[in-house]
């Protein structure tokens, strides 16, 4: 059992704190591993009514996922990059699928890892520190985590414009999208824990007592050129209707999209595509491990590694570099079935 992760049980609460302060609770195979088996415990466990997730000190509640490691491996043999998805995506799957209610607090920093294990819950927290975002293009990866799902099912097309500019939102745009359920300031969610533990089944009449409405949104702004601008199906539609939209904001748009990975952005946008006609949550995840056993092995990936987190000179050289040369063959790649004995699988019941 790793320290990462701190499991604790308060009345009727089952607790789970991410405990990675210095990487901003990014997730690792062994904090997956520990958070499904409490998981587990906890579903057959009738005095749990409740599961919380949070983080214990630090200035976020999870950046992501372990890249670094991710992409050593993938510069390799891949083994351990394709053992972490695999592993998270079962974690994400098990939320996602939880008999019993969860409640996630999405104070501060909230990406890539940190969006997986929140959305699944009934009851997502924002506060005025959230910042959240799928950032993955820009590194060479794509919006996992179930990303396909969760995207694919906002309102308009934010969900296409989160992912492939991976624009950081506050938490009153969460509350907006539909990404958080409540809004509560920062400096009310201790009480507001407390009280959840003392009477979890109370929560819907806690929630309303602590939730306090949210600024105004400032995407909600944006929404007829997000919805009209990011409405082509293609990279390359996308790009010609800022180009043709001329306006400060379509080109500040360009210019972000301009330092993206193109390969993964057709990616996001085939996986957004997909995931809107996925009955089931396991598609999506089966889904998103085949892309990620292929991607993390990819030139890109390996390179927006380099580019942002080792050397972090924010030069990235995508191959191919642009649109154009990335051909639907690529990206059927890319999407092909694992071997049978290689797909993924949820936790066994």
């Amino acid at each position: 059992m790793t320290d990462e992760v701190i499991f604790a049980v308060e009345g009727a609460v089952g607790r789970i704190r991410l405990n990675r302060p210095k990487a901003i609770h990014a997730l690792n195979t062994a904090m997956c591993d520990a958070m499904i088996e409490r998981l587990l415990a906890w579903r057959a466990d009738p005095a749990i009514r409740m599961v919380m997730i949070d983080h214990a000190e630090g200035r976020g509640f999870c950046a992501g996922g372990d890249i670094r490691m991710i992409a050593e491996s993938g510069a390799t043999d891949g083994v351990g990059a394709r053992d972490f998805f695999f592993r998270e995506y079962r974690l994400n799957h098990l939320l996602f699928t939880y008999a019993k209610p969860v409640i996630a607090f999405m104070d501060g920093i909230t990406m890539g890892g940190g969006v997986g294990i929140s959305q699944p819950a009934a009851y997502r927290i924002a506060t005025e520190r959230t910042v959240y975002a799928m950032p993955e293009s820009g590194i060479g990866l794509f919006p996992d985590v179930g990303g396909g799902w969760y995207l694919s099912r906002l309102p308009g097309r934010t969900g296409q414009f989160l992912a492939l500019t991976g624009a950081r939102i506050d938490g009153a745009e969460c509350v907006a999208l539909g990404l958080a359920t409540h809004y509560v300031p920062s400096d009310g969610l201790d009480a507001l824990k407390a009280a959840i533990a003392a009477d979890p089944g109370e929560v819907d009449q806690i929630l309303a007592g602590f939730a306090v409405p949210p600024p105004p949104a400032r995407i909600a702004g944006n929404r007829e050129r997000i919805d009209r601008l990011f409405a082509p199906e293609t990279l390359e539609g996308v790009i010609a209707a800022l180009q043709a939209d001329g306006s400060e904001w379509a080109e500040k748009e360009l210019a972000t999209l301009a330092t993206k990975s193109p390969t993964t952005c057709k990616v996001s946008l085939r996986l957004l595509a997909q995931g809107r006609d996925h009955a089931d949550f396991a598609d999506e995840m089966r889904v998103e491990y085949r892309v990620a056993s292929h991607i993390c092995q990819r030139h890109d990936f390996i390179e927006g590694v380099r580019a942002l987190i080792i050397d972090k000179d924010n030069a990235p050289r995508w191959d191919p570099a642009t649109p154009e040369g990335v051909s639907d063959h690529v990206i059927d790649q890319i999407f092909a079935p694992l071997p049978e004995n290689q797909e993924w699988t949820p936790v066994p019941l």
